[in-house]
């Protein structure tokens, strides 16, 4: 600022006649102020060495302190600034480069190498950094002032390599350490450095680095870089194959790899969001992983998987329906149409259940069969079908010409319709049943890549069509059903009863997750929904006037809707509903601490809306003399509850290669390897695995 004599700052103490001193002190004592005013607004620029300046690059010495002390360590770091275009290389720099080397005139520790990018030379791959890269080493404190003095060498590449080189020096004060201006650069440093892996990895004889523990499916690209030059190919493509249990690598060995040493290196690894991560992995040495699951095999469990699932109870009320239409004696041509509608609307649904499974999937969820039962609103609409389609088959209603398969019409557009979204209502009604061979096909598939995952759910669509499919498609099969007559209409009305009943124990289901006011919601939607049943029947009846019963019958299904949305908005009310007299609830705290210990135990996974969990348990695990076998051998009995989502369950269930319930693992005492049971149980193979344990 420049001062002049009409400035009112500088008349004000010459007005008052104050003497020469006394304003110099005061003017001494303004520009002190002033200073340090602008000292605090605008801090020392932290310290960096001179630098060496190429076209190519711009290399300086920077530390993450100002001031040193004895016993406090502290880090210096070569700082690049690398043009547009041009890189320098990793400590393993791939088939062409040189890495850069630091040295300095007092002991430092390593450089600590940030994770590398891979760069395509022409035919050859390197591993390198572009942009701005900082390479710390650990120096240990000491009595300050100290001045470094480095020498670094290093190649920078383009179309062409540049060898360059630099001397670099930075004078340290003593003094407390502290974050200066350059601290931010070895926080972004650190962020890049790749993280321990927290799986376990294996380097077979043939190359395949397998890790086990991922997620089935959260990996979508991955890549290795060894730690050491000569290792493996560079520049040869690597396989990425899922597993159930993880996935694997096909690496290409190089001339100088020895299947009997330990690979160490970086793994970067790429998940569904596109988010990158580098992880410090070390592959010991071991055997070639198992295969995985063969496609044929997937899809053969998967059909049988399906077609067994016609056995299970949950599906039996959908089975009734399609027994109806195949005793009505229609036309062959029919018939065959009308199982092509059907199986259309199951594949479709299975494809359905699958892309959805995928997206949540990706989305991070962990979603698995059956998962939508996990939902009271789901479940309360399940309810509503299965009461709405007892009602049709009493008589209290029709849709178009007659129920799916029963009478005839069958040929009519609304038969064809009613043909698939009774194929759809079969998949849905099903999934809370897990099959033998499900188990393998499901968790499989879902570890395959999508159209894999797609194709296995379909395979599973085609087994649960096949029975209906080939009664209708085949003459001497069809033949061997009842002529049709006046019995059909009391059969068809005595199969609305096994609805009535699907019906009454989704309620109980509802229970279970949203407690006694999701019952009563639910059974107050029933009323609703047969209400304008019967409004619905009265019309086609003649016997009101249509446009009041269509209104008062709509305004019941709206009323059903606005209790739809009570339920999902209302908060959930978590039960017990697999409590059981000697069961213990499961963690997987609970289950180490018992393993530790030495404790037999037999975990039960299960949940309230699995019909063959509840059969296996009635059956078996709740007959007495299984209950004495636990009692005899002090057996902990671990319940999970899986009936609303619980991820420490799902995890369990992940590690088993499952993907929903029910799931029977058996742990002997004195940790003996555990034995995992089949899906249908019976008293004799409960009791031949706890007395062999």
């Amino acid at each position: 600022m420049r001062l002049s004599p009409d400035s009112r700052w500088y008349r004000l103490p010459s007005c008052r006649r104050r003497s020469g001193r006394r304003t110099t002190a005061w003017f001494s004592s303004l520009l002190t102020a002033l200073l340090l005013l602008l000292a605090t607004a605008f801090p020392a620029q932290a310290l960096e060495s001179a630098a060496a300046v190429s076209k190519r690059a711009t290399v300086t010495l920077v530390t993450d302190t100002d001031s040193i002390a004895p016993g406090t360590p502290f880090r210096a770091a070569l700082r690049f600034r690398l043009a547009e275009g041009w890189h320098t290389y990793w400590k393993n720099p791939g088939d062409a480069g040189v890495p850069p080397e630091l040295t300095f005139d007092i002991p430092v520790g390593p450089i600590d190498w940030p994770a590398p990018n891979r760069v395509a030379e022409g035919t050859v791959m390197t591993y390198a950094y572009t942009g701005t890269l900082l390479l710390p080493v650990a120096i240990q404190g000491a009595n300050g002032p100290l001045t470094l003095h480095a020498h670094a060498n290093w190649l920078v590449c383009e179309k062409i390599c540049v060898p360059e080189e630099g001397d670099f020096t930075l004078t340290l004060a003593a003094g407390t350490p502290g974050p200066n201006a350059q601290t931010p650069l070895f926080a972004d440093h650190d962020r890049s450095v790749p993280r321990p892996s927290p799986w376990e990895a294996r380097i077979a004889p043939d190359g395949t680095l397998s890790v086990r523990g991922a997620e089935p499916g959260a990996v979508q690209t991955a890549w290795f870089i060894p730690d050491v030059p000569g290792r493996i190919l560079d520049d040869a493509p690597q396989t990425l194959s899922q597993s159930r249990d993880g996935f694997a690598l096909t690496l290409k060995r190089a001339p100088d790899y020895k299947a009997t040493e330990a690979l160490s290196g970086v793994l970067s690894v790429t998940d569904r969001a596109g988010q990158r991560t580098d992880l410090a992995l070390t592959a010991q040495p071991g055997p070639s992983p198992a295969p995985a699951t063969p496609l044929a095999e997937m899809l053969l469990f998967a059909f049988l998987g399906g077609a067994i699932l016609n056995l299970m109870p949950c599906v039996f009320p959908i089975l009734a329906m399609k027994a109806v239409g195949l005793a009505a004696g229609f036309a062959r041509g029919h018939a065959r149409a009308h199982a092509l509608s059907y199986t259309a609307g199951v594949l479709a649904t299975f494809a359905a259940l699958a892309l959805v499974l995928l997206a949540a999937r990706a989305a991070g969820s962990v979603a698995g069969w059956g998962f939508q039962f996990q939902s009271p609103v789901f479940v309360v609409g399940m309810a509503w079908v299965l009461f709405a389609v007892g009602l049709n088959l009493s008589g209290v209603f029709q849709i178009g010409s007659g129920v799916v398969g029963a009478g005839g019409g069958l040929a009519s557009k609304s038969g064809h319709a009613g043909s698939f979204f009774t194929g759809m209502l079969a998949v849905l009604v099903a999934t809370p049943c897990t099959a033998p061979f499900m188990g393998v096909a499901i968790a499989a598939g879902l570890a395959a890549p999508p159209p894999v995952t797609v194709t296995v759910f379909l395979a599973m669509g085609l087994g649960l069509a096949a029975p209906y499919v080939l009664l209708a498609m085949v003459p001497g099969l069809g033949r061997m059903l009842p002529r049709p007559g006046r019995w059909m209409e009391v059969l068809k009305q005595a199969l609305a009863f096994p609805m009535y009943g699907a019906a009454v124990w989704l309620l109980w289901v509802v229970g279970q997750e949203a407690g006694p006011d999701g019952v009563l919601a639910a059974a107050a939607g029933c009323v609703l929904l047969g209400f304008a049943a019967w409004l619905a029947g009265m019309a086609r009846s003649g016997l009101g006037h249509r446009r009041a019963t269509a209104a008062l019958s709509a305004l019941a299904i709206l009323g059903a809707a606005g209790i739809l949305a009570m339920v999902a908005a209302a908060p959930t009310e978590r039960s017990s509903p697999v409590a059981e007299t000697g069961a213990e609830a499961f963690t997987p705290a609970r289950l180490a601490e018992l393993r530790a210990a030495g404790k037999p135990v037999f975990v039960n996974m299960t949940a309230a809306w699995c019909v063959t969990c509840l059969v296996n348990e009635r059956v078996a695990i709740r007959s007495d003399a299984v209950r004495q076998a636990f009692a005899t051998g002090n057996i902990v009995y671990l319940k999970g509850d899986w009936t609303r989502q619980d991820p420490a369950i799902t995890a369990y269930l992940r590690e088993h290669h499952r993907d929903g319930v029910p799931l029977y693992v058996y742990y002997p005492p004195s940790g003996g390897t555990p034995v995992e049971l089949p899906q249908i149980l019976t008293e004799g193979t409960v009791l031949a695995v706890l007395r062999g344990g």
